[in-house]
Formats: C-alpha cells, structure tokens, sequence
C-alpha cells in the first residue's frame, strides 16, 4: 500500500525544535531601533495594534511555547535581524530598501529579555526575511537532527510566512503557532494564515502545547 503523505500530523518531538524569529529590541519594543523616529502618540497611532497584540497575547504565548519545549527537551532557536557589520554594508537589497539595520553586536540585536535565550540556545543573526536565504540555519536543523519545526514570532505576513515557505521547500513539516505570531494588523494577520496554510499546519498554542506535553511525558 502507498504511504498517505500529510502535513497534518503531530510534531515528532525527537526530530523537532522551535524557531522563534525576531522578537528582538529592534522590533519589539516601543524603544527600539524600528521606531526610534516616532512619538509615543505615532506608535501609538500606527503600531498600536502590533503592540497589543505582542503584550497581551503574542508574548505570554511564546513564553508558553518556549517553556512546554524546553521542559520537552525541544531545541529552541531565535532569529534575530542583525547585520554581520556595523554599517549594515552586507545587508540583502530588500534590507537596505526598507532602512532595516541593526548593527553587530548591538542592543537592539539582542532578543527580548522576557524570552532571553538559555545558555546554551542557537541566536543565528539574519539580513533577510526568510532565514534560510541569508542564515546556516538548514545546516543547523539538519545537523540537529530536526524534521519538525516549529514557528513562531514576528511578523506574521512576512518573515514568518517566508520562513514557512522555504522550509517545507527544504522538507520540514511545519507548524506555525497561529497565537504565538503578530503582525502590524487583524486582517494581514489572519490573511497570512490563510495564504500560507496550504504549506504548513497551524495550531493554537493551547493545541500546541497540549499536544507537546502529551508526546514528552
């Protein structure tokens, strides 16, 4: 009998881990690099959705999921935009277009301190949208041993959804954390997980993590 391909099957926790792309100083705090220029009342104006959703919901759900696979003995891995060069002269095209910039080695590099990484996780610094155009990273997961990989982060209509794109290109099976992911509004939000569902499954973080408890006791 012919073996019945599916991306709807759970994660194998063996062969999995979790990549958390973007949530830095840079891109997630009202202080950060990417707004910077702006006022209180501008960010309020033009990214106050994104900020709400990242505080009341994104957040406490990657720290949810970072914790249910850490305690799974999931490997945990962070993307963060970040340059290989102070003045940003590597960056991709695309990159210097936008104005993104994050120097080497500065705060705004660094991921949020609410999901600081263990001693002992991967941080790969990247100057594209998906990782693994600018990034090692399919060497990394490959050398781990991954098949699974989770996603999560920011933002959903971008980096997340080309994240997703090239992986299962590269053969993982993917699943996307529908509530651990934030973008700049509702309807990008929702329109990426409708554009990108024929590539990767979704789940809730309830569903996700109910599901990784369930396959690490």
């Amino acid at each position: 009998m012919a073996e019945v391909l599916s991306r709807e099957v759970e994660i194998d926790p063996l062969h999995a881990a979790l990549l958390i792309v973007d949530v830095q100083n840079y891109t997630a705090r009202r202080d950060g690099g990417e707004y910077r220029e702006l006022s209180a009342g501008e960010i309020d104006e033009r990214f106050g959705f994104f900020f709400r959703t990242m505080e009341e919901t994104a957040l406490p759900n990657l720290q949810r999921l970072q914790m249910a696979c850490r305690h799974g003995g999931i490997e945990v891995l962070y993307t963060v935009i970040e340059s290989l060069t102070r003045d940003g002269r590597d960056r991709s095209l695309d990159y210097k277009i936008s104005g993104l910039h994050v120097a080497k080695g500065s705060r705004d590099a660094q991921v949020l301190a609410a999901l600081a990484p263990a001693e002992d996780e991967i941080v790969i610094p990247k100057t594209s949208s998906s990782p693994f155009i600018s990034t090692n990273l399919d060497y990394v997961l490959r050398n781990l041993g991954t098949r699974s990989l989770i996603l999560a982060g920011i933002l959903t209509d971008q980096c997340i959804d080309s994240s997703a794109r090239d992986a299962c290109d590269l053969g993982y099976l993917v699943t996307i954390a529908t509530d651990a992911c934030a973008t700049h509004s509702r309807e990008r939000h929702d329109w990426a997980l409708r554009n990108n569902r024929g590539y990767a499954r979704q789940r809730t973080i309830a569903e996700l993590v109910d599901e990784i408890e369930r396959l690490t006791k």
